[in-house]
């Protein structure tokens, strides 16, 4: 089934995003997924996602999970893989199938390092647009089963957020939240100082 979403909200994640590609639409239908399986958006209702690209900007706008509420985390693990959690009800995790893509990963990958290189031709430059919009029509159109794997969590969810206190690094001076601070030397420090003074990062 295509995606269930309006045009009228696919137009406002494409608003907050910037622009229209298929990165972002790939965060959509991962969004999709999460309401589908899990209910609407909620406190209770958590993202993690494992890659910091275009499509967690649709997360946001779609899920209501954000990083200032705490139910948005970033695992930086580089892949496009994304875990919806509802605190006490469970959850899965959803990763973009390779075939999803359609087979255009060569030849988009070949345009767009030249895009990058500032190499592309005119008529290269044309083709890559035409790509990227083919490919963001096709994650709009695929069944999400398709699109995904989707399997069970082989995890709790994280914990709420906590509110934390500050204490104020002993080189810089600035207030730092406890959990991320270091000692060293019997001195508590942010992460920075820390990175400044220890010898072995």
């Amino acid at each position: 089934m295509p995606c269930a979403f309006s045009l009228e909200l696919l137009r406002k994640v494409a608003v907050f995003h910037g622009h229209e590609c298929p990165g972002l639409t790939i965060g959509i239908r991962a969004a999709e997924l999460a309401l589908r399986e899990l209910g609407g958006p909620g406190p209770d209702l958590v993202a993690v996602s494992e890659t910091d690209m275009c499509g967690v900007d649709a997360i946001q706008v779609l899920t209501g999970c954000t990083y200032g509420k705490g139910n948005l985390i970033h695992r930086d693990l580089g892949k496009m893989a994304f875990s919806f959690y509802r605190r006490g009800a469970g959850g899965f995790r959803a990763v973009l199938r390779p075939e999803a893509r359609g087979g255009m990963d060569e030849e988009m990958g070949a345009l767009f390092r030249k895009q990058s290189d500032g190499a592309a031709t005119p008529e290269e430059e044309v083709r890559a647009r035409v790509l990227r919009e083919e490919l963001r029509r096709r994650f709009l159109d695929l069944e999400l089963e398709e699109m995904f794997t989707i399997t069970p969590l082989p995890e709790r969810p994280p914990r709420p957020a906590r509110v934390l206190r500050s204490l104020a690094c002993d080189s810089c001076g600035e207030m730092t939240m406890e959990s991320r601070t270091r000692r060293f030397d019997g001195q508590t420090l942010c992460i920075s100082c820390f990175e400044a003074v220890e010898q072995k990062i």
